[in-house]
Parts: structure tokens; C-alpha cells; sequence
């Protein structure tokens, strides 16, 4: 029985991003590459055989932000019900079926920059010497005046995984060995840089100024779980391996050796 799991993707490539320019209210399209890049992630990660198998997912949750909304669309998963938003543009090919139902959720938008919004990080650096503070600004460490401190992304990231752990996770892993329900326990989630390498730490139970490092790239897919198949052992996955049906494999084995 596999164990649950939950896909974290950054939103595909802006203009802001590019540069460097901290987004986080601001709503700001995709780039034409951004859309394109995306399209590939999609082609290439979702499907039967694929990291991300449609039919294991239980439920898909979105930012409010437009990028993120058009993040999802583009990634061409199919879902049960008609989306939460108006579509922000069209999708070229065929949607992968999927049932698992859309929600969209503040808890998973940007952190909010305050006076930071839309500048850089030497900028910002610059804007606090100036202001007479600790010039080596650390989000982790500092949050941003005007909008949220760790204390604040903290609860929103702790807010998320408690519903995710127990509505779909927990539920999940007490089902015996067998049970077809217990095979569909995957969550999806499409949002922002920030807030996905908070949801991260959070999700390991490490504070967000403690812990390593993480980088998430435009378009970007991360993945998390569990070790030993025990809710209490939240892990990271550095490097996932594709989902094959044993049972198809070995019909493919056995047409082959005819």
C-alpha cells in the first residue's frame, strides 16, 4: 500500500519573478514561456504512469492568486465539478481525467510582503539601512513590515496540513492493506515560492528560520510524505520514482516473453 502524499508546484514564470520582485497581492499574469514551461510539467509529471497519478488524488488545493489559478488550468488535470474560478484562458488538448475536487484557499497564498511587495531583495536591504535596521533582512527570521511575520504564515501553514493530515491523510493509513480507498489519499497543491517552502518546513515541524534551505522554481513540482507509513513521521521526498501498475507490468511481461 503506498503511502500518501502531497504535491506542492509553484506557480509558472511572471515578468516579477524574473526579476527578482517580491509578488505576493500583486496579480500578475503568466509569462508566454511561464504558460509554455508549465504545459510541459504537466505532460511530462501527471498521468497513470506518471509521478503524479490522477486517480490517487483526493484533493486539489489553489491559491486565489491568478497565476496559481492559471498554474493549475495549464497543468490540464481534469476535475470533478466546474472550477471555483472563471477559467483565466484555454487549454489546447484533452483534460487528464481526475475526481478529486478543486478548493481554493487563502491559507496557501503568498505571504503577504507589506512594504516589500514588488522589490527586490537588495532593494529591500537597502530600504532598511536606510530606515536604520538590520540591513541582512532574512524573511524566515524577520517577516515584512506592513504585511506577515513567520508567527503569522506559520499558522496559516499549520492551519493547512492539520486539515489535509485529517480529512484525508489519517483516514488514509488506518484503512487495511487492501482497501481501494486507501489508494486515493494524494493531495495537490498549486500555489507560490514563499509560502510552499514554509508549507515544507512546517510540514517536517521544523520552525521556519531553523531548517534548511529550500529553493522552489517557477513552475517547479516538490514532493512530501510520511516515513515508515506513520503520520507521525512527516518527511520530505529529495527524489520521487514514477507510479507503475505491477499488474499491467506484468501483463507487458508476459506479451513480451509469447
Amino acid at each position: 500500500m503506498s503511502t500518501p502524499r502531497v504535491f506542492i508546484i509553484r506557480h509558472g514564470e511572471t515578468a516579477w519573478s524574473i526579476d527578482g520582485r517580491h509578488t505576493g497581492s500583486t496579480d500578475i499574469p503568466l509569462t508566454a514561456n511561464g504558460e509554455k514551461r508549465v504545459k510541459a510539467t504537466g505532460k511530462a509529471l501527471i498521468g497513470d504512469d506518471r509521478l503524479i497519478v490522477p486517480k490517487k488524488l483526493a484533493h486539489i488545493y489553489v491559491s486565489p492568486r491568478k497565476r496559481a489559478q492559471r498554474t493549475f488550468e495549464l497543468l490540464n488535470l481534469g476535475t470533478k465539478g466546474p472550477l471555483p474560478w472563471k477559467r483565466h484562458g484555454e487549454c489546447e488538448s484533452k483534460p487528464v481525467p481526475c475526481d478529486a475536487e478543486v478548493e481554493v484557499t487563502e491559507d496557501i497564498r503568498e505571504w503577504d510582503y507589506g512594504e516589500y511587495e514588488g522589490i527586490t531583495s537588495p532593494q529591500i536591504r537597502e530600504k532598511r539601512k536606510q530606515q536604520g535596521l538590520e540591513p541582512n533582512w532574512d524573511i524566515w527570521r524577520d517577516g515584512c513590515p506592513g504585511g506577515e511575520s513567520p508567527a503569522d504564515v506559520n499558522e496559516r501553514c499549520d492551519r493547512l496540513i492539520k486539515d489535509i493530515r485529517e480529512r484525508f491523510h489519517a483516514p488514509a493509513l488506518n484503512k487495511p492493506k487492501g482497501d481501494p480507498d486507501a489508494e486515493r489519499a494524494d493531495v495537490l497543491i498549486v500555489a507560490h515560492g514563499h509560502i510552499l517552502r514554509a508549507f515544507a518546513q512546517r510540514w517536517t515541524g521544523l520552525s521556519l528560520h531553523e531548517g534548511p534551505s529550500f529553493l522552489l522554481e517557477a513552475g517547479g513540482v516538490g514532493t512530501l510524505s510520511y516515513e515508515h507509513h506513520n503520520i507521525n513521521e512527516p518527511a520530505i521526498i529529495l527524489g520521487s520514482a514514477f507510479h507503475v501498475d505491477l499488474e499491467d507490468d506484468a501483463k507487458l511481461d508476459k506479451l513480451e516473453n509469447m
